[in-house]
């Protein structure tokens, strides 16, 4: 009997020093009955914990801070022609070519503001031959844009198939033609290439 009894207290003793031992090998913060948890997890999960907040108001801050970040590049983006930050309507390599070729030559569309303006004015004051002048130089210009926008957009679509045969080119030339409405210096994203350039 004493012989079984030293023997338990031997595999007892035994076991409370693996025990022992295992407490000491094992990380203090990690909860028990568990393995130590590798460095790069741990880190990972502390940054976790820093980047993603607990309530609300700070959730709201953090994404109002990033959309913010976001817009600011895509300001400069629209200034520099950085297609990394463009929005999704002037990305690409296709609109990229669109606006340079829309940019590169003068279109009688993008003169349609001011003279709509003075058509404006013509037709305001009160004598005869102003205002029939106004209405036919109104007549002549529609006439006009329409003629560029035709021969334009005709032109665009022939460049994109031979440039771009693989890529999709839909709603390009639309695009193109929408830009041309608009006074060079007021386009967005700027234009980066010059007038008469060759592309």
């Amino acid at each position: 009997m004493f012989r079984r009894r030293s023997h338990d207290s031997d595999d007892r003793s035994s076991a409370t020093t693996a025990v022992l031992d295992e407490d000491q090998v094992r990380d203090p913060q990690a909860p028990k009955g568990r393995p130590t948890p590798k460095r790069s997890e741990a880190q990972g999960a502390r940054r976790k914990a820093m980047t993603v907040p607990t309530d609300r108001k700070a959730a709201a801050r953090q994404a109002r801070d990033a959309r913010r970040a976001q817009m600011a590049k895509q300001r400069e983006a629209l200034q520099s022609g950085d297609d990394r930050y463009l929005p999704a309507r002037d990305k690409g390599p296709v609109r990229t070519f669109v606006r340079d070729y829309v940019d590169s030559r003068f279109r009688v569309a993008e003169f349609f503001l001011p003279i709509a303006v003075l058509i404006l004015v013509l037709s305001i004051v009160r004598v005869g031959s102003l205002q029939t002048v106004s209405l036919l130089l109104w007549l002549i210009v529609i006439v006009m844009i329409v003629g560029d926008s035709f021969v334009t957009g005709f032109r665009l679509r022939g460049q994109l198939r031979q440039r771009f045969p693989d890529r999709n080119t839909k709603g390009a030339v639309a695009y193109g033609l929408m830009r041309t409405l608009q006074m060079r210096r007021l386009r967005l994203p700027k234009p980066q290439v010059g007038r008469g350039t060759k592309l």
